[in-house]
Order: structure tokens, then sequence, then C-alpha cells
């Protein structure tokens, strides 16, 4: 039995990120719910963050969160806040305000000091996690920081999500998330898709609007100007 009441351990969680373009709550809610109707077993009650690069201080905050509520999701926190009126309102509301990797970096540069520099770490090699079992419903593989590769089946339910590509070399019927950590030139290849929910750094098309000529094929997916495209995998 532990010593102390309380522990913490480091962990990883996949949430996804919601970009808001507008101030208004009414405009953000009708969009989140399109979503949502589109695919409700990825999205219903989801936790998310919200993106507010886009907005600045001239929005009612309050009524905008009460909105994005409405349509059930669930808001953890917001990333990319650059305006102090708009980060005093997020505070006041009770949410946290996550500072993303190269926002953090930017905030804590400073002048260079006088004495020598450590010489700047090799960043770590990239790496693949390889499944090699069946992929039952109800479970989650998740790649992190690496390629995720599959030689088996991964049935309805289940869920491979990776930061870089994902590999399935037998048949889909789950869910895949490719660039999970917003890499935006992470593919999905597949050898026989036929999948409940394909996603990209966070662009996804459900079952129903996967291409028919397409479905049950070998596929490829990437992203071009923002959109999900498929292709012959040859």
């Amino acid at each position: 039995m532990s010593q102390t009441p309380i522990e913490f351990k480091g962990s990883s969680f996949t949430l996804s990120v919601v970009h808001l373009h507008h101030p208004e709550p009414e405009v953000i809610r009708k969009a989140l719910q399109d979503k949502i109707d589109q695919a409700p077993d990825f999205l219903k009650n989801a936790p998310v963050v919200l993106n507010v690069a886009a907005l600045n201080g001239n929005v009612n905050w309050k009524q905008l969160q009460q909105a994005i509520a409405a349509t059930g999701l669930r808001i953890v926190g917001v990333s990319g806040c650059k305006d102090d009126a708009l980060k005093r309102m997020i505070a006041r509301a009770g949410l946290p305000v996550l500072a993303e990797g190269k926002e953090s970096i930017k905030r804590s540069e400073a002048p260079a000091p006088e004495v020598q520099p450590a010489a700047p770490a090799e960043p770590p090699a990239s790496k693949t996690r390889i499944i090699t079992t069946p992929v039952r419903s109800g479970q989650q593989i998740y790649a992190r920081n690496a390629d995720l590769i599959v030689t088996n089946s991964v049935s309805a339910g289940a869920e491979l999500v990776a930061d870089g590509n994902i590999h399935i070399y037998g048949m889909m019927r789950g869910r895949a998330l490719a660039g999970a950590g917003g890499d935006r030139n992470s593919q999905i290849f597949c050898t026989n898709l036929a999948a409940e929910l394909v996603s990209i750094a966070g662009e996804y098309w459900i079952m129903d609007q996967i291409p028919a000529e397409f479905f049950g094929k070998a596929a490829r997916l990437s992203l071009a100007e923002g959109a999900l495209t498929i292709q012959t995998l040859n």
C-alpha cells in the first residue's frame, strides 16, 4: 500500500483540438453540432482543447463557452491565446490556458547568457511501433512520437492512434487517427479499407464519407490543401 494518499505520474492522452475562427457563439455551436452529428461515436461528450489563436479580446467568452458546452463537448483547456484580455476572461471562467510546444519556447526566449551554451541535444531518432496481433473491439493502440504498423486485422470499435503515419496490412474496420500530435504530413496506408473513421491531424471522414470506389480496397490517405484526399495504394 502506498505511503502517500496521492501520486503524480506522467501519462499521455489523445485530445481533439477545436480551432475557433469565428467569435459568434451560435455560429460556433451550429458548426460543432454538425460535426458531432456526422460522427457521434467519435465526438459525443469528447474532451477537447480550444485553440483561440484566430480570436481577439472582442468576444463574449462566457457565452462562447456555454455554446460549446451545449453541444456536449467537454472543454479541458485553451491554447493559442495571445491576447491578454482574452486570457483574463478564460482564467475567470476557470479554464487553464495551455502553452503549446512552439509557444513555450518563444515565451522562454531571453538574451543569451555570458557563459558558453551547451551543445544542443540531437533530435530523437524516429520510431515505429509494430503490432502483429489482431486489434479487438474496444482496444486503443497509441504510437507516441512514432509511426504505427499493424500487420493483422483491426476490428470495428478498435482505435489506432499515432503521432506519425499509420500502416494497416489487414482488414481495417476500426478507427485510424494519424498525425495525432498535429503533423499534417502524416498519412494512412491500408490494404483493405473499411474503416469507421479515418483522421489525419484532426481532419476526418466517417465511413459514409469514404469514396465508394476505395471502400474495401488498398488505399492511401493524406492531406492536400488542408483536406483529406485518397488514392489507390500501388
